[in-house]
């Protein structure tokens, strides 16, 4: 035991796993821990890739020279540098935030990043989300939307892939 039982008890109140114990929905604690660890690891793993596609981007943005944010959102960006994203923004009602920004003396480039190592419909909704946001994005001055993704999840959506690629 790493804390005392009264440390558990509040832990197990708060969490709510006193309520699905004592409701009868979890019967069996062990199975219940065991397919919340097992969660937690599949969830760790499935952004491992992503994590390790940012740091790559980001190793050749940091050679650049150029002054670059990372995680940034939407909103940040137009107080920043006073401009109007409502056209990807649906009128300012909506957030978004980049994984990185780059500013130059003339442009601002927003930049995705992802990689894919399965299929998937999220490989589809991710290359229709970000031909949407190319599209809205073609007229504001002096701002660019950059997209850098990979993986083999991509083999089974190539057409999806390319069709974006040539929207972009």
């Amino acid at each position: 035991m790493n804390y005392s039982i009264e440390q558990y008890i509040y832990f197990m109140e708060k969490t709510g796993l006193v309520d699905l114990i004592e409701n009868h929905i979890v019967n069996n604690l062990i199975d219940y821990c065991l397919g919340v660890e097992t969660g937690l690891d599949s969830n760790g793993r499935k952004n491992r890739g992503g994590h390790q596609m940012e740091n790559l981007v980001e190793s050749y943005i940091k050679k650049t020279g150029l002054e670059y944010y990372k995680e940034m959102y939407l909103r940040d960006i137009e107080s920043k540098w006073n401009m109007d994203l409502s056209q990807i923004s649906a009128g300012g009602t909506s957030s978004k935030r980049w994984d990185f920004v780059v500013k130059t003396e003339n442009n601002i480039y927003v930049i995705e990043t992802n990689f894919y190592t399965s299929g998937g419909s999220k490989l589809n909704e991710t290359a229709r989300s970000y031909k949407m946001i190319s599209r809205e994005s073609k007229d504001i001055p002096n701002f660019e939307f950059v997209w850098v993704t990979d993986g083999a999840g991509w083999k089974g959506a190539r057409g999806n892939l390319e069709e974006t690629f040539n929207e972009m």
